[in-house]
């Protein structure tokens, strides 16, 4: 019995010292010089430590059947994970034998002598690549690299003689044909008042295989790629070239040039990368992450290269742009250029917030989203559209800022956009604030929102129906027309109130008395084309998509609603609650009191004594935590309420995406302004039937200036009729396709 207690029942167990595990299932334990590898307690490989090509046998095969992975394999066999490829590298070239590799420079392979260091350099210094100094030299171009980064020589070399290319006024005083073998010379398009951007060159000849500007932009001689299209027939989603007339017309190129100026040496440039997310947004791809579903080479034919830029690439080339921190400016420069396009639709501004939730990891300010009725972390971003609703410039809002706060400082940059004209600003209740009425009248803009809180009613007899005809529709409403004042008579301003169906009363105010109250009440309800734009690009351009989960630092003095006061303030309102129910109990009893038994009121509260004493000790209560809740701060820096990092989600690249699918979406509105005089249903379908367009196939034709796109007939004649007629209205711009010369030729297939 005595063994028995002195035996420990659960002895504490742990792995030889000869075992090494690799993972769950797999392990291999070495003694006496031999090693034994072990998969689910099956052997799968035995040999002597000294043997490294059975070593490296057995990593392959726990690598190739999926029992382990390289890093995994790697830390149990104390290599790197680089090892194992190679070896995994070597079995599929040369099976067993390629295994049994000696340590040590290869054999058989020349080896650089450090005597010809000066020769090298030489080369280096004249400006001859790595693959020509390894051709002269006889060795590999990885040894010559790997000998220049260890002295140091990692710039580039400043004259490359492989290529020679002309300067900027040589390019554009002379080209030579592409039959020839010379380069081929494409101009940016022009824009109306401006220079055009600088011209691109190739020296490449087939539309695929542009292995010669790769190499151009690999030695750092090339800043983008210029367009080399092919003739072909039923080129998949090449109608959407329909949409590089509006899209030119936005100027994205030339004020992205003007911000951002280059992306430094590249085969797919700012130029290329600017197109092909618009063309995306176009086309639906609502993220870098949906190129995967479709094929590069026929991405690549509608952009004029021989494949289109992938996932991982083109989130480099955004990340690139993001750390430039000029999206911003991007987003000024395209919207003078709206003023200056179409300056007549700014006459009434629409200001609204749109708010992004996000679901991730990181402590974010709240913001109350509407369409679920929630308070969820979010970021905020306040749009301005124009009358017609179409978007004309984005801020992103600091720590969810609310419309009052917003407004002064978009003020601001209207006033800097626009200059003195005075514009009519148009906002929903959330930027209700008479003291912000005076701020936007003071700016010399003015305002139109609804009215706020209570008011009083309008007697019926005072409404009367108002008719009238804007943008080609009549609408009626029943209206009353007044004068108000606020802040105690020092803000006067105009209301007009509907009337609706069920004797709801909506008051509107605003300060433009030289408009008839039927469109003061038109303009207000407009509103909701804005709306209609939310929900628009949050289907179809995927406005709430993280475009990255980098996060930056925030101020940690931002000031945020004090936890503590919300708990007592909830004690408190429990109190009031629990005061409240016993008041209406003794009234309950007060009012059920029978005369005959209690006639006095002394007698009823000696009846009700023990009541009286809950009552008292409830009112104690309340007063005690009103006394507690007024001695906590009802606000309080940020870094106070948490002892996490204090930090907000990187808004730089969102921005920059935003910006894109701004132009995508005010390109799409200026077709369906188009084709508005050809198509009845255009308000019902308008939008659909652009879509399909810009998503058909076409038959590309290039000639020496022109790039002829031939439409597939749609799925009914009288919309092939409208696309047509779109066609002809696209011609009579002459564009020209972007970093190339040829103008733009539309036409579509007659429907069979």
């Amino acid at each position: 019995m005595a063994k028995l207690v002195n035996e420990d029942l659960f002895p504490e167990v742990h792995n030889p010292e000869d075992t090494c595990t690799i993972n769950k299932r797999c392990l291999f334990r070495t003694q006496d010089g031999h090693r034994v590898v072990l998969v689910s307690g099956v052997v799968l490989a035995q040999y002597a430590v000294t043997d490294r090509m059975a070593e490296a046998l057995a990593m392959v095969n726990l690598v190739a059947a999926g029992w382990a992975d390289q890093k995994e394999v790697a830390r149990a066999f104390s290599c790197t994970a680089r090892t194992v490829r190679r070896h995994q590298r070597r079995f599929e070239d040369g099976g067993l034998a390629a295994l049994g590799h000696e340590a040590g420079y290869p054999r058989g392979r020349a080896r650089m002598a450090h005597s010809r260091r000066r020769w090298v350099e030489q080369l280096w210094s004249d400006g001859h690549s790595q693959r020509e100094i390894a051709r002269r030299m006889g060795v590999s171009e990885t040894a010559v690299r790997k000998l220049l980064r260890r002295w140091g020589c990692t710039a580039l070399p400043p004259v490359q003689t492989e290529f020679t290319l002309a300067s900027k006024a040589e390019a554009a005083s002379s080209t030579v044909p592409a039959a020839s073998g010379g380069p081929r010379q494409t101009p940016a398009p022009e824009f109306s008042g401006s220079a055009p951007p600088p011209p691109s060159v190739t020296y490449d000849t087939d539309p695929t295989d542009r292995r010669g500007d790769r190499l151009l932009a690999y030695l750092g001689l090339l800043d983008d790629a210029a367009p080399l299209f092919g003739s072909g027939a039923s080129i998949p989603r090449a109608g959407v070239l329909l949409a590089l007339p509006a899209l030119m017309a936005t100027g994205i190129f030339e004020c992205a040039q003007q911000a951002y100026g280059s992306l430094g040496p590249a085969f797919y440039g700012l130029r290329t990368s600017l197109l092909t997310l618009m063309l995306m947004a176009l086309w639906r791809i609502k993220r870098p992450e949906g190129l995967k579903e479709y094929s590069p080479q026929d991405l690549g034919r509608v952009l004029g290269l021989d494949r289109a830029p992938e996932v991982k690439t083109l989130r480099r080339k955004l990340a690139r742009l993001a750390a430039g921190g000029r999206a911003a400016e991007l987003g000024r420069a395209l919207a003078r250029r709206r003023v200056a396009a179409r300056g007549n639709a700014l006459g009434f501004l629409y200001v609204d917030g749109h708010v992004r939730v996000y679901h991730g990891q990181h402590r974010l300010p709240k913001a109350h989203v509407a369409r679920m009725r929630l308070s969820m972390p979010a970021t905020s971003d306040y749009w301005v559209n124009d009358t017609a609703g179409d978007p004309w410039f984005v801020v992103t809002a600091e720590a969810n800022a609310g419309l009052v706060k917003m407004l002064p400082p978009i003020l601001k940059e209207v006033r800097a956009l626009v200059g003195p004209r005075r514009l009519t600003f148009v906002f929903d209740r959330g930027g209700f604030s008479p003291k912000l009425f005076q701020q936007i009248l003071a700016a010399d803009f003015d305002l139109l929102t609804y009215r706020k809180g209570r008011h009083p009613r309008i007697a019926r007899k005072r409404f009367q129906t108002c008719q009238m005809r804007l943008d080609g529709r009549t609408f009626s409403y029943v209206l009353a027309d007044q004068e108000v004042r606020l802040l105690k008579g020092k803000l006067r301003l105009r209301q007009v109130t509907r009337l609706a169906e069920d004797g709801h009363q909506t008051p509107i105010l605003t300060s433009r008395r030289d408009l008839p109250a039927a469109q003061v009440a038109y303009r207000m309800f407009e509103r909701w084309r804005q709306e209609n734009f939310f929900k628009y690009l949050r289907e179809e351009y995927a406005l709430d998509a993280l475009a990255e989960y980098a996060t930056e630092p925030d101020d940690p003095q931002r000031e945020v609603p004090n936890p503590a006061w919300a708990r007592v303030d909830a004690q408190l309102r429990q109190a009031q609650a629990q005061l409240d129910r016993l008041q209406a109990e003794y009234g309950l009893e007060a009012l059920t009191n029978v005369e005959k038994q209690r006639p006095t009121m002394r007698g009823f509260k000696v009846a009700q004594g023990k009541l009286n004493a809950r009552i008292e000790q409830a009112m104690q209560q309340v007063s005690q935590l009103e006394a507690r809740r007024d001695a906590v701060p009802r606000r309080v820096p940020v870094q106070a309420t948490t002892q996490e990092p204090i930090v907000k989600l990187a808004p730089e690249r969102k921005h920059l995406t935003n910006l894109v699918k701004m132009v995508a979406y005010q390109a799409e509105s200026d077709l369906f302004r188009l084709i508005a005089p050809h198509y009845r249903r255009v308000q019902d379908e308008g939008r659909t039937l652009i879509q399909s367009a810009l998503a058909s196939a076409a038959d590309l034709e290039v000639t020496d200036k022109e790039l002829r796109v031939t439409l597939a007939p749609l799925s009914s004649p009288h919309r092939t009729r409208v696309i047509a007629a779109l066609c002809e209205e696209l011609n009579a711009t002459e564009t020209v396709f972007p970093g190339s010369r040829l103008r733009l030729c539309y036409t579509i297939r007659e429907f069979s």
